[in-house]
């Protein structure tokens, strides 16, 4: 392998010409423990670490990834803190924000058992978009004399066996982008090409092995900097106002009821603070009708109604009182209604079997039982539920069903509401995410479902690339149905690290999400998990054990400026020419009301919205970022159908005509 001549000049000016500001430098930490870059000025500085156990020869990794572990997360000033496993390897990583702009990480590493491995690391993967043309500079002593490297001498061919070198730091330099990594003291370093593609290089830098006994330990340091060419390319969107799109009524909000002394203030807050458009309450069925040979509505009526129903019916109430409709869901299933045990909904899950079938015996026992809850809540509590669905039974939380019991479901459930006078219809789908379209195919190539389907759903945790957000769009087009996203949110083990909801990176994941799926599918609304003290996007007053009074995060003042878009308005499609800029736009035409939302996820620049109606001669401009909670920062004149104006580093910003 050739050296590189004059590598350390080339670093040496490529230094200078990058802008790296102290200030401005932070950390982007995920809870489970990976490292996605370094933001300079609110640009990201891409790379994503990872702990590894790597098998004998390579055959197999295991690495730290999201809903992989069950991690810990912790936030004290500038240090952030990740507890985690892999098997019997024990990880504790500390990572602390430095003052001239670079970042420790301390790896703690312990194992609970003998074993023999190929090691365990520290691994850098480097996007090939920003580090394929780079190279690698070995610092301090090291193996056969090789100082320096260039990445397209490693390929996936030797993945088997990679590259090895003995070092004390390396710094990876490219045209736009530069690493350095300091580790301290002498390490092994292996590098490989992993994927099919070949973009990306991975560097493993040695923690453990390969020989390691049970109770060994070792602590590694770290000193991680980097750096590159701040974008500040002025950004171009073009609205097309004549060809308006689907209607958005707003944002909604789950309000599934779980802790009855923390969940009334935030959901009383919510509600005061924000217009929400749409709501999901939970039905608790297995508590409505416990005992097959009971009838509900007579034990009910005689005063034996579970106070969990009662406060689940009296919220629907409340949310539909603030005039907005209402989807009733269901998690759990009483014990005479499934087949095996409640418990099994847990017990197989390490071998990914999720929840339990219905009785196919019982189903006409069934429809009565979830008619009954209906009837009784329309009667006695003045709710008509809009539309009914078990939550997420293409995995099984908790009721399971396969796309053609799915189907069935709601041909059978569906006329069963119908005879007994309800306009209630079913949700086609309810996903557990994104991923999981196939699920809805058989209902959708039913014709007899169809007059029983009042939207089509999913859930947003996991799956929301493009081609598959256009799945779902291209479904809803084809049935002319809504689109509903009836569970909002990106991480749904999130609950397990609660303190990762006051980061800066989560907010702005969430706010991008939300985004891009109004440009691409124009959903009737997302429902955001939750608007209660579970998953909240509140602190203070106890919630996720924070003190002082009940208070809004970045994420709560991002909802609302989603939720400021003005009532019956289109999805407008626009265009937009510039990579980490997400942004959708809606308009009430009759009205001349507007919104233009834009998520920003790099540093400062400027921004030129054409193609605006020529009813809007100014903008109102509000902004959510890590220091502001939609701030009002001025106004934007709108000359010629197009306004221009700056938009801020890393940060949420919405245009509203007045």
């Amino acid at each position: 392998m050739k050296k590189l001549s004059c590598r350390l000049f080339l670093i040496s000016i490529l230094l200078l010409l990058w802008e790296v500001n102290s200030l401005y430098a932070q950390p982007e930490l995920m809870a489970w423990g990976n490292l996605t870059g370094i933001r300079i000025k609110g640009q990201l500085m891409e790379f994503e670490s990872s702990l590894r156990v790597v098998e004998k020869g390579w055959q197999h990794v295991a690495m730290t990834a999201k809903e992989r572990q069950r991690p810990r997360y912790d936030r004290e000033g500038k240090k952030q803190t990740v507890t985690t496993a892999i098997g019997g390897i024990l990880f504790t990583e500390v990572v602390v924000e430095n003052s001239d702009g670079s970042v420790e990480l301390t790896v703690n590493t312990s194992s609970e058992a003998d074993t023999l491995l190929e090691g365990v690391f520290l691994c850098f993967d480097l996007p090939g978009t920003w580090y394929g043309e780079g190279s690698i500079q070995f610092t301090s002593k090291t193996q056969a004399g090789i100082s320096s490297l260039d990445l397209k001498e490693i390929t996936i061919e030797n993945n088997r066996k990679p590259f090895n070198i003995t070092a004390t730091g390396v710094v990876i330099t490219s045209p736009k982008r530069q690493l350095e990594i300091d580790f301290n003291s002498e390490t092994n370093v292996y590098l490989q090409r992993e994927s099919p593609n070949g973009s990306n290089i991975q560097v493993y830098i040695e923690l453990m092995g390969p020989v390691i006994i049970k109770g060994q330990e070792s602590q590694k340091r770290f000193s991680i900097t980097a750096g590159g060419e701040i974008d500040r390319t002025p950004v171009k969107i073009v609205l097309d106002v004549k060809n308006p799109g689907r209607q958005f009524d707003g944002l909604g909000g789950n309000f599934r009821l779980q802790n009855p002394t923390s969940d009334p203030p935030v959901i009383q807050y919510c509600l005061d603070s924000l217009r929400v458009a749409w709501g999901r309450v939970e039905m608790p069925w297995q508590l409505w009708h416990p005992d097959e040979n009971t009838d509900p509505i007579e034990a009910a009526e005689a005063g034996n109604l579970h106070p969990h129903v009662h406060a689940s019916m009296e919220m629907a109430q409340q949310l539909t009182k603030k005039g907005m409709p209402v989807i009733i869901s269901d998690w759990q299933a009483p014990s005479w209604a499934i087949i095996g045990d409640p418990m099994d909904a847990y017990r197989y899950r390490s071998i990914g079997i999720f929840g339990y079938p219905l009785d196919p015996e019982k189903m006409e026992k069934i429809y009565q039982s979830i008619g009954d809850y209906l009837v009784y809540l329309k009667q006695n509590y003045g709710v008509e539920a809009v539309m009914f669905s078990f939550n997420e039974s293409d995995l099984g939380i908790n009721v399971r069903h396969t796309g053609e019991e799915h189907a069935t479901f709601i041909k059978e459930m569906g006329a069963h509401l119908a005879s007994r006078g309800l306009a209630t219809k079913l949700l086609l789908g309810d996903n557990s995410d994104a991923n999981t379209f196939d699920f809805i195919i058989p209902a959708m190539n039913d014709p007899e479902t169809h007059k029983y389907i009042g939207a089509i759903s999913f859930h947003s945790w996991r799956g929301c690339t493009p081609q598959t957000l256009e799945k779902w769009a291209g479904a809803a087009r084809k049935m002319n149905l809504p689109l509903l996203v009836a569970e909002g949110s990106t991480d749904a083990a999130a609950w397990n690290y609660p303190e990762i909801f006051s980061e800066q990176s989560f907010a702005l994941h969430e706010i991008n999400l939300y985004v891009r799926i109004c440009a691409a599918c124009q959903p009737l609304s997302i429902l955001q998990w939750q608007l209660t003290a579970d998953y909240s996007v509140m602190v203070g007053n106890g919630i996720f054990g924070t003190n002082g009074p009940l208070r809004p995060t970045q994420r709560f003042w991002n909802l609302k400026q989603l939720a400021s878009t003005p009532e019956h308005s289109f999805s407008i499609p626009l265009s937009c020419n510039k990579e980490g800029i997400n942004c959708t736009a809606f308009g009430n035409l009759a009205k001349g009301k507007y919104a233009v939302h834009l998520v920003n996820n790099g540093a400062e620049c400027e921004a030129t919205i054409s193609g605006i109606p020529s009813v809007v001669t100014e903008f109102d401009v509000y902004v959510t970022d890590s220091g502001m909670g939609m701030v009002k920062t001025g106004t934007v004149q709108v000359l010629d159908g197009t306004a221009t104006l700056k938009l801020h580093p890393a940060g949420f910003t919405t245009l509203l005509t007045k």
